[in-house]
């Protein structure tokens, strides 16, 4: 248990002392102090690099983004991009380009979450297209499908054994969504730049994380319930009220930034606890975004109205 305090202490309750010279410092409590602080414009690139990052991972991760892929059947190899996330207003298509006229194919699929036997949609071929509509659905309902080709005796499944989830939502205008979009990327940036210039106790950290605070309490807290009532009619899923990640990770990711505020409001002292709510922020970041996410039950509605 000493072991574990003193740990607790030097990387959260330390106590700055700079020696003199030397570009590696340390602090009473041990925590690293690096003289990196003047180096701003390093600093800026950095932060840009990590944020960028993060932005292409949660963007080749995330459940709402379609499924690419190829598949060969017969002598001909072909490209798919299906669809996990449309909104309520239209049908969702599902497209294919086969050259070969002698591939057919057809759409299974059921709701989510229901009762509901499983469907079958023929693909209707237009040239070199195959074309086929999954049914749209209010907001948070969802659709469950696999999509399948023959040729003479050969069938294939595009997603093999593991079926797609189609998520349906609200339409989010461009003045709510954009905005949300560009303010939760610059609060990302500027929590990257603040764990940047925490390392340095000279630096100027306690005016970043203020500005941190600031763009995140706009994007996720503002802006962001905004995005949730027009795409799912509500404005907060998360704690209290449901089980929603996205906005349950921006909370955690909040109070981490708060406490960071708390510990330093005064002076400059806790330097461990601003780079932690970075990281908490970055990892929460880091989870795709909509992963269990709002969800409508068919089971529990009146009625039981199939598509």
């Amino acid at each position: 248990m000493p072991i574990i305090q003193k740990i607790y202490y030097d990387i959260f309750e330390n106590q700055v002392m700079i020696s003199p010279g030397g570009n590696l410092l340390m602090t009473s409590g041990g925590f690293m102090n690096l003289r990196i602080a003047k180096h701003k414009t390093i600093l800026w690139f950095l932060a840009v690099i990590i944020t960028l990052a993060s932005a292409v991972y949660q963007r080749m991760t995330g459940p709402t983004y379609p499924v690419r892929g190829k598949i060969t059947v017969g002598d001909q190899k072909i490209p798919y991009k299906f669809l996990r996330s449309e909104v309520t207003d239209r049908d969702a298509k599902v497209k294919l380009t086969v050259v070969d006229s002698t591939i057919s194919g057809y759409i299974i699929y059921k709701r989510y979450r229901s009762n509901d036997d499983w469907s079958t949609i023929p693909l209707v071929r237009e040239k070199e297209l195959l074309t086929g509509y999954l049914p749209k659905q209010p907001a948070a309902g969802k659709i469950i499908y696999s999509v399948h080709l023959r040729r003479g005796t050969e069938e294939v499944s595009l997603t093999g054994t593991q079926p797609i989830i189609l998520r349906f939502k609200g339409a989010v205008p461009g003045w709510v969504l954009i905005p949300h979009i560009l303010i939760i990327f610059l609060a990302m940036l500027l929590s990257n730049r603040t764990a940047l210039e925490a390392l340095d106790s000279s630096g100027q950290s306690k005016k970043y994380m203020l500005w941190t605070i600031g763009f995140f309490l706009a994007g996720g807290f503002i802006l962001g319930p905004a995005v949730q009532k027009y795409a799912f009619n509500a404005w907060w899923t998360g704690i209290p009220f449901g089980y929603d990640l996205t906005d349950n990770k921006t909370l955690i990711a909040m109070l981490g930034w708060l406490w960071a505020w708390y510990k330093n409001r005064q002076q400059l002292r806790h330097r461990g606890w601003i780079i932690f709510a970075a990281v908490l922020m970055l990892g929460a970041y880091l989870i795709p975004h909509s992963l269990f996410g709002s969800e409508l039950d068919y089971t529990r509605m009146p009625g039981e109205i199939r598509p």
